[in-house]
């Protein structure tokens, strides 16, 4: 076999695996059998809602790349569920949940005119400028100074 041939060999091999994968993702998602149904899913979060409640929220949400959380993903300023509670919700569904908006955004306050970036030190912080300032003129807070 010529080095081209077994090299559209293996790419072919390698496409037919991923789609098998994906269509066992699919097939697995619409079946009804998945975590969300189980009866542990109806104790109650820290949002007053069901386990089962947050999992459908999140087949609305951002499909989770590997290996990564959600929290890594995604902003969840604001947000009143735990860090644990919706990468757990990332893990068991494959995708991420929606971020859900709390009384108050967290933060401070944004004063007008000024760049978050100019009002608070976000030395340490792996976030752009920009990012952190857009999320400031978005939700009128500046968000908290996350560290590495």
């Amino acid at each position: 076999m010529s080095h081209t041939a077994l090299l559209h060999a293996r790419k072919a091999a390698a496409a037919m695996v991923i789609m098998v994968a994906a269509f066992g993702l699919t097939a697995c998602q619409g079946s009804g059998a998945d975590a969300s149904s189980s009866s542990s899913s109806a104790r109650p979060t820290s949002a007053g809602k069901t386990d089962q409640d947050s999992a459908k929220d999140a087949a609305t949400g951002t499909a989770e790349k590997s290996g990564a959380r959600c929290t890594d993903q995604i902003n969840y300023a604001g947000d009143p569920r735990s860090n644990a509670e919706i990468n757990t919700i990332g893990e068991k569904t494959g995708h991420c949940p929606m971020p859900e908006k709390g009384d108050k955004p967290s933060g401070t306050p944004k004063k007008p005119g000024t760049s978050c970036t100019d009002q608070i030190n976000y030395a340490g912080d792996a976030r752009s400028n920009a990012e952190i300032n857009t999320m400031g003129e978005k939700t009128g807070y500046c968000p908290p100074v996350r560290n590495k």
